[in-house]
């Protein structure tokens, strides 16, 4: 496994190594040791998630807060999405700056987004298998987001935003500096 900080340090970017042959491939998905090893401190992931989602589905810009805050550890089983992560964590120098990285079931690429970020995804192929791991349970009061459109963001979701498909929860999220955030500084492992 490589892993790449982003222009958001905390921020991962993970390539696994696929071992690849004319019967098909095995690749390692996931490496506690090594992510922690790398992170300078233990993730422990205690729950899987899978969606499947046409082309043009949007999902995000999800997040939880403490105490349910949630690190994420997001990949493509099959199809490809463009993946965003935003710092929400307030004075934080990348404040409401973000990371986009294109994960497929071809490249097997993973991205390790750290609690203190919102997250979200769009579908670029017909359908999409995604699958993520978290480090704490979901929970509905602590359940948050930012409106995937605010202006303040800037991110290109690539897809036409005729072509965007959102849930109703989804088109009611508050802009970034009307949302519950976190504070830039603040152990969110402890």
């Amino acid at each position: 496994m490589t892993f790449t900080r982003t222009a958001i340090p905390d921020v991962v970017i993970i390539d696994p190594k696929v071992h690849g042959d004319p019967r098909g491939y095995f690749v390692e998905t996931f490496r506690a040791d090594k992510l922690s090893e790398f992170l300078g401190f233990d993730v422990s992931f205690c729950q899987d998630n899978e969606s499947a989602s046409n082309y043009g589905v949007l999902r995000g810009l999800h997040y939880q807060l403490p105490p349910h805050a949630q690190s994420k550890l997001v990949r493509v089983i099959e199809g490809e999405v463009l993946d965003i992560a935003v710092d929400i964590r307030q004075g934080s120098p990348t404040f409401g700056h973000h990371v986009a990285v294109r994960l497929s079931g071809e490249n097997k690429r993973q991205i390790f987004i750290p609690r203190g970020f919102a997250h979200g995804f769009v579908v670029l192929s017909e359908t999409c298998t995604f699958a993520y791991k978290v480090d704490n349970y979901y929970s509905p009061e602590c359940d948050r987001g930012i409106a995937f459109n605010d202006p303040a963001l800037d991110i290109d979701w690539v897809v036409e935003k005729t072509g965007l498909q959102l849930s109703a929860k989804d088109t009611r999220q508050p802009l970034l500096s009307d949302a519950d955030l976190f504070e830039y500084g603040v152990d969110l492992y402890a």
